[in-house]
């Protein structure tokens, strides 16, 4: 058999097995519809960080953000007020979704999660949002800027360092953000109150379902 014989009979070969996979993987009855993917991820899970616990837990208000999203930092006062007004009430989950295109969106992540291994989950998660405008939208990395955060806060910085330069750390923020995608999440902040998506225009309609959910 010729050189070129074979080569066309094994590049045949190659192109069928592909167009079997690609077959197989869209008539696949057993494959996972989006649909399915989202109701089997859970929008609360066993490691997420719960900022504020009821009693009950009956309600739960999961919030996906982002650290250097604009509409986060709008939003994180009127969050902060719900908080107080819902105290004892419902359970506040915090779950991070660094949108890839914000340059320092994974770096404020990962800084808070640091900052979460030492107990100062939510002094970082504030400071993230009260400084957001001192080094949002900015090209370079601000990765010193949130190590002197940790410095302001009393960390122990050895530990922060530690934690920051650990890849597990950022496989952390990364196990939200993917959890994020399986809901079918596209932007931020998006909110959950027991696992329906609340459509908010305002923050009055985070409190509408807030309160039906109480109700129940």
């Amino acid at each position: 058999m010729k050189k070129t014989t074979k080569i066309n009979l094994v590049t045949a070969g190659v192109v069928v097995v592909l167009v079997g996979i690609v077959f197989f993987i869209v008539a696949n009855p057993f494959a996972p519809s989006k649909a399915e993917v989202a109701a089997a991820t859970p929008t609360v899970a066993e490691n997420s960080h719960r900022l504020d616990v009821a009693e009950d837990e009956k309600v739960t208000l999961v919030e996906f953000l982002d650290f250097e999203c604009e509409v986060c930092g709008a939003v994180y006062p009127s969050i902060e007020q719900i908080r107080a007004e819902y105290a004892g009430e419902i359970t506040y989950v915090l779950r991070y979704f660094p949108i890839p295109s914000h340059q320092n969106s994974m770096n404020a992540a990962v800084a808070v999660e640091a900052a979460a291994q030492q107990g100062e989950l939510e002094a970082m998660y504030k400071k993230m949002f009260d400084t957001q405008k001192a080094w949002g939208e900015q090209q370079e990395s601000k990765a010193g800027l949130f190590r002197q955060y940790a410095e302001e806060l009393g960390l122990d910085m050895a530990a922060y360092d530690k934690a920051v330069a650990d890849p597990d750390t950022e496989a952390r923020v990364k196990f939200d953000f993917d959890a994020g995608l399986a809901l079918g999440i596209e932007g931020t902040p998006t909110f959950f109150v027991n696992d329906e998506v609340v459509t908010a225009k305002s923050i009055d309609d985070i409190r509408a379902a807030l309160d039906a959910a109480l109700e129940k």
